[in-house]
This record gives structure tokens, C-alpha cells and sequence, in this order.
């Protein structure tokens, strides 16, 4: 049974540069019916945040900030921490648990972004798979 992160992440990662304008990530999040994108700080260094609509609920509208006027780079989180695509879904659970996160990028072994792991995907393997100590 297909119980590691590879086997469930997204793919292709959407990705947003961090100068653009959060209206622009929210039509594209809206588009492709996401709730969150990867910003490429470095493709050298392999450095990525994270935009999520948690983000815009907090720092756009709650506080009744323009999001037209607003850059990803100012509300977004980062560096995020990566998941290994060869990870349990049980250990990504407790990564993300451990951080307080629902979405991790998935990075292979030289840092390239290679998927998005989301808390929805883990419900989905739930569901569609069980669940136990294996998973």
C-alpha cells in the first residue's frame, strides 16, 4: 500500500515569486482551487516560503490590509521547512503537528522542489487507505 509522501503530494507545485502582488496569488489560488503556494526565495540555495490562505485571512483581511498593494514576500512564511518525499505519512503527520503547519513543500534530495504535502492529502490517504501504525 502506498503510505510514504511521494505517494500522495501534489504535483506539479504551484509557485509564486515573492514580489508579486498577493491580489495576483489570490486569483491564482482561487484558479487552481488551492489554499496555498511555494515561493522560490533561491533556486540556488533552494530556499522556499509559503503562502497559505491562512496568511491572507490574517495579515490581508483581518487586518484590513490592500492586497493589491501588498507583496507575497510581505505576508508569506518562510523558510518553511521541507518534507522527504520517502517519509511516512504517520512521521509527516507529526512534523506538521509538531510545527503547527498544514502544508510542507516536498524537496528531494538536493533541495529541488518535487511536490506539496498538504493535511488534505493526509485525510485523503485516511480515507481512502486506513490508517495504522505503518502508515
Amino acid at each position: 500500500m502506498p503510505t510514504q509522501v511521494r505517494d500522495w503530494m501534489s504535483k506539479p507545485v504551484v509557485v509564486v515569486d515573492p514580489d508579486s502582488s498577493v491580489s495576483y496569488a489570490l486569483t491564482l489560488m482561487r484558479r487552481r482551487n488551492i489554499h496555498s503556494l511555494v515561493v522560490n526565495l533561491d533556486d540556488r540555495s533552494h530556499t522556499y516560503g509559503i503562502l497559505t490562505t491562512t496568511d491572507i485571512r490574517d495579515k490581508i483581511i483581518a487586518e484590513g490590509r490592500n492586497p493589491a498593494e501588498t507583496s507575497v514576500r510581505e505576508i508569506m512564511t518562510a523558510p518553511v521547512i521541507t518534507a522527504n518525499p520517502q517519509w511516512t505519512l504517520r512521521e509527516c503527520s507529526i512534523h506538521m503537528q509538531k510545527n503547527r503547519i498544514h502544508h510542507m513543500p516536498v524537496a528531494d534530495g538536493f533541495g529541488a522542489l518535487i511536490g506539496l504535502i498538504s493535511a488534505t492529502d493526509l485525510f485523503r490517504a485516511a480515507e481512502e487507505i486506513g490508517w495504522g501504525q505503518e502508515t
